[in-house]
Order: C-alpha cells, then structure tokens, then sequence
C-alpha cells in the first residue's frame, strides 16, 4: 500500500516545494493528515446521520471511551502503544455487542445502560492504564485521548482504508433498511426487514469506525465527528439525501480546515480539538440559517 500512497503523496509534496500549495504540503506526515481527513470524514459524517437518528450519541461517546481500556489491555499484553489494534477492536467490538444486547434484552432505559456500561469500561481502563503509565510515556496515551492526526503512519492509513472499505461495501446496499429500521422499527418488521440484525449491523459499523478514527481525532472527541456535521445537516437539509450528503461535506471539511488552519497560523492546539473547533463553526453558522430562514423552518429532515 505505501507505493499508492507515493503516488498521491509525492506530487502533493513536491508541489509544496515549489510553490503551487502552501509550504507545509512539502512534508510527508502533512499529506497523510490529509488522506485520512479524505476517507475519516465522509465516514463519520455518514454514519453520524444515523447515530443523531437513532439518538445513539451517547453509545457512540462510549465505545470511544472504551477505547482506552482497550490500549490498556493491549499493552499489557505485549502490542505496541502507538498502534494496539488487536486489543483495541477486540475489546471495543465485544462491549458494543454485549452494551446492545443487554439494552434490547432489559427494560431499562438506553442511557441507563449505556451509562452503567461507561462507569465500568472507564473503572476498569483507569486501573489498567495505572499499571500501564509506569512502562510507556504518558504522552503517548495523550494521542489515544486527543488525536494526533499529524503522527499517523502507514499502518494507521492501512487500518482507516481496510474500515472504511468494508463499511462502504456493507452500508450501501444495507442504509434505506438500516435507516427504515432506525425511525421506524414496526414498520421494517411489517416489510420484511430483521430490524434487530440491522441494529447489530449499524452498532458494528459506528464500533469499528470509531476504532479507526481514534487516532485522528482521539477518543473525548470521536464522538462530537458523529454528531456536530450530522446536526448542522439537520439543520439545512430538507430530505433524507440531503440530510446524509450535508453532514459528509460538513465532517470532511471541519478535518480539511482542523488540519491547515492550525499550521498556517502556526496555532498549537491538537488536531483532534481544532478539528471539533470547526465543525462547531459549521454548526453554528447552520443553526443561525436556520434561525432567521424561513425557508429551513420545516426542513424535512
């Protein structure tokens, strides 16, 4: 894979030495930022659609905090720090699955579920990552939490384009009965649609999703990638297609401009927060549409 990242990487570089793009396009680590924010974006501003939809805003803010159990785990028993992959899908996947199926098998309310399943992923990531802060530098951990999307390496880009490959070859044929099954669950039951499979489909796929982006945007903040581009399309949109198309463009540029804005302007500020920085703006730019619109109003979506 890294020979087709040359081919994107070095015109891009050496373009940047000379002038046609800004300076900071010349080094290699900027240009990968870039191919991530290419393929994270589009991915979690469409998978946000469904996660505002379904109301799973918290289920995603904890999946990504069990993240950090996960690297736990993972250095503990033996991967290393900066790319824990085994440990942290393994992990991840398995509370997901167990966090859904005990909401659809219990009468308890989702956030209570979600929230006692939170409590314990983080009671246990704390006790683990004490044991772990004495073998590796803290400021290691500091990516996992915050993002670090100038760090990402080979592995990293291998990792987000193999997800979000496979979530494309998935959730195309499968989004109208994922998105029937979300607003209205009866009614995919009356046509034939497994509701419950697709609810364990979708749960998969936001799982996974976030895993790969961890590095990018950090585990506090994956989260608000979902939701922010997903609530500012919401408030513009007037259909089902616009609503998801809206909230794709809205994620990919907030990545574009919390990668080159800081740089720039020489700001020193994670890229992970620069990049919920400006899907806030887009946000509240889109609510004051909104506001003094009359045509958004009664915006479909």
């Amino acid at each position: 894979m890294e020979h087709l990242y040359d081919l994107i990487r070095l015109p891009l570089m050496e373009m940047g030495k000379t002038g046609y793009l800004p300076e900071s396009f010349q080094y290699a680590f900027v240009v990968n930022a870039l191919l991530c924010a290419l393929v994270a974006g589009p991915l979690l501003g469409g998978i946000g659609t469904m996660v505002v939809s379904k109301r799973l805003a918290f289920f995603s803010q904890a999946v990504g905090q069990a993240a950090l159990t996960g690297v736990g785990l993972g250095v503990m028993l033996g991967e290393p720090v900066t790319a824990p992959y085994a440990s942290l899908f393994g992990f991840c996947i398995l509370f997901a699955l167990t966090m859904n199926y005990t909401r659809n098998r219990t009468r308890m309310k989702q956030d209570t579920v979600i929230g006692v399943f939170l409590s314990i992923s983080l009671a246990v990531g704390a006790c683990v990552l004490l044991y772990v802060t004495a073998k590796v530098n803290m400021h290691v951990l500091d990516n996992i939490l915050f993002g670090s999307i100038l760090t990402v390496n080979d592995t990293d880009m291998n990792v987000l384009l193999i997800i979000g490959t496979l979530c494309v070859l998935v959730g195309i044929p499968t989004y109208n009965h994922m998105l029937l099954a979300s607003f209205n669950p009866s009614l995919a039951q009356v046509r034939g649609v497994n509701a419950k499979l697709y609810d364990y489909v979708f749960v998969l796929m936001v799982t996974v999703i976030t895993v790969a982006c961890l590095k990018i945007v950090g585990a506090v903040l994956v989260e608000a990638l979902l939701i922010i581009p997903a609530a500012a399309a919401r408030n513009v949109s007037r259909s089902i297609r616009g609503f998801f198309f809206y909230s794709v463009i809205f994620a990919t540029v907030s990545c574009f401009l919390g990668i080159i804005v800081p740089m720039q302007f020489e700001i020193p500020v994670p890229s992970g927060g620069a990049i919920i920085l400006a899907a806030s703006c887009i946000f509240a730019f889109t609510a004051g549409i909104r506001a003094f619109s009359g045509s958004f109003k009664e915006a479909a979506a």
